[in-house]
């Protein structure tokens, strides 16, 4: 029952759907991975206890090699089970797998399926993943509700939640933020921690805009982003008049991703969707991981969000495109430390009891026969 994973999402490229994939694989009892080429790769796989199968291109797609070789790939591991990191495009290889002997096959989807699903090409392309998997899964209720129109009526009775856990002992409470802190001359300033690629949708410049009302609040307060990407030079040249109150840190090494959660007296993201619906937020693990760390959570209302926090117990869900509603809540939290507190133990409690791993290893199996 070895179940080879296909799939352009897997690290050492870092993202939250390749954490996701990567995860799933160790709820797996045999395995093994064909992705794309990545920077670094060659050392990550080395370190992984399955064999991953490196395509010679930076991108799968479902074109007659790549078919050829994902059959080639169940032959030689005896695979008889299929799993697509993300359902579109590569799970229209789906009927040629099933051909060539796969028993099971799941495709997963993620936030880009959702506008699949909109536009006549795409939506009929989606419709015929669907027909040739046996589980299309979804990450959030959001999800589900734009990708089922898409599907046939039987596909769609098929369609199965699966969402990303949080491995609550890797993220925790003083897994380093106190370190952290002293290492950037942070130490006794109220600080909001933000976790994600600097790209428009994750509304980094929300933060930005709302920065001098809560300083104008909380005179010492800072804002650390931490991340990197495409939108790193206009957010900076946004925050120049704001001097050393907005640092950023740019990339991270996954390793010590926990304790920039640990170092927050609040979590905020404050992502939004954009281009017309076509780029909304599918969930949002990393505000999971937040609660999971027990930080008080601000997160931006777009597409699954909703479903990372529970609002008013866990943190609150803001307008995402307005910086003076974020800037209310964000004094509200700094300024009640016992409150932001009370929210984040909360969030911690939900994490170990709704978001593990253990749950969603269990549900993947069950969609995949083993």
């Amino acid at each position: 029952m070895t179940v080879l994973v296909v799939t352009n999402d897997f690290p050492p490229r870092q993202g939250g759907i390749e954490t996701f994939v990567r995860s799933l694989c160790d709820e797996l009892p045999s395995v093994v991975v064909y992705t794309s080429r990545e920077p670094g790769d060659s050392a990550y796989d080395a370190g992984l206890p399955f064999p991953v199968v490196r395509d010679r291109t930076r991108m799968l797609l479902p074109t007659a090699r790549v078919t050829r070789r994902a059959v080639e790939l169940m032959q030689t591991y005896d695979a008889d089970r299929v799993l697509f990191g993300a359902a579109a495009p590569l799970g229209l290889m789906g009927p040629a797998l099933r051909q060539a002997g796969a028993r099971r096959i799941v495709a997963m989807t993620h936030g880009h399926e959702t506008w699949w699903a909109r536009l006549p090409g795409t939506r009929q392309a989606l419709r015929r993943i669907g027909d040739a998997a046996d589980t299309v899964t979804t990450v959030s209720s959001w999800c589900a509700e734009q990708i089922a129109p898409a599907l046939s009526p039987d596909a769609v009775r098929r369609m199965r939640r699966l969402t990303p856990g949080v491995d609550t002992t890797r993220f925790h409470p003083g897994s380093g933020g106190a370190e952290l802190r002293v290492s950037l001359g942070l130490e006794g300033v109220p600080l909001v921690v933000c976790v994600s690629r600097l790209i428009p949708r994750k509304g980094q410049d929300t933060l930005i805009r709302a920065w001098p009302r809560v300083l104008a609040a909380v005179p010492d307060a800072k804002l650390l982003l931490v991340g990197g990407g495409p939108d790193r030079a206009r957010l900076e040249t946004l925050a120049a008049k704001l001097r050393d109150h907005v640092i950023f840190t740019g990339p991270v090494a996954w390793p010590d991703i926990p304790a920039c959660f640990d170092a927050a007296d609040v979590f905020a993201l404050p992502t939004r969707t954009r281009r017309l619906g076509l780029e909304p937020e599918a969930l949002g693990i990393v505000t999971l991981e937040a609660s999971a760390t027990a930080k008080p959570v601000l997160v931006g209302d777009s597409g699954g969000t909703p479903d990372t926090l529970q609002h008013t117990r866990t943190g609150y869900l803001v307008d995402p495109h307005n910086p003076v509603a974020v800037a209310v809540r964000l004094i509200d939290l700094l300024r009640n430390p016992a409150h932001a507190q009370a929210l984040g133990k909360a969030g911690r409690a939900w994490a170990e009891s709704d978001w593990t791993w253990a749950a969603t290893g269990s549900t993947l199996r069950e969609l995949l026969d083993i």
